[in-house]
């Protein structure tokens, strides 16, 4: 029997907003997408987490809706990005550099390499998929509408 998943705690810059979630897995992955990058000034690293996200004072949350899928979640108060979430779903990428204990991190994929700036590149051996790979892997079945990037 697989070993429950740990919760981890987390918070903006200035700790208006709290939350926990437990993770499914703690390798995460790096959106080069240009809206993750113009979001936060550069790649958006997300851990995944699908049922477990919870925040503790909604009160400072500000929420942004990037597309008709996807919102984006920051803090108010000192504008920290802290996740990506699909509309009507529990499914949140959730900020890894917003967890307050990132030790048991892996780097292991990045998504959307067809729209990384040159500029920059990661050492790290990683899984890269193409952002028409993404859409792909989230759409749903019945049609075409992507619902991995917004």
């Amino acid at each position: 029997m697989a070993e429950p998943a740990k919760t981890l705690a987390g918070g903006c810059l200035c700790g208006a907003v709290r939350f926990t979630a437990a993770p499914h897995t703690h390798d995460f992955a790096v959106c080069h997408c240009s809206m993750c990058r113009r979001w936060g000034a550069g790649p958006y690293f997300a851990i995944t987490c699908v049922g477990t996200f919870k925040i503790d004072d909604a009160s400072s949350l500000g929420i942004y809706r990037s597309s008709d899928w996807a919102e984006r979640g920051f803090c108010k108060q000192c504008g920290t990005s802290l996740f990506y979430r699909l509309t009507g779903k529990d499914h949140y990428e959730v900020s890894a550099e917003a967890f307050d204990d990132r030790s048991d991190f892996a780097f292991t994929t990045q998504i959307f390499i067809d729209e990384k700036p040159a500029y920059y590149d990661f050492a790290n051996a990683t899984k890269n998929m193409a952002g028409a790979e993404v859409f792909a892997q989230f759409a749903p079945s019945q049609t075409n509408e992507p619902q991995a990037k917004g």
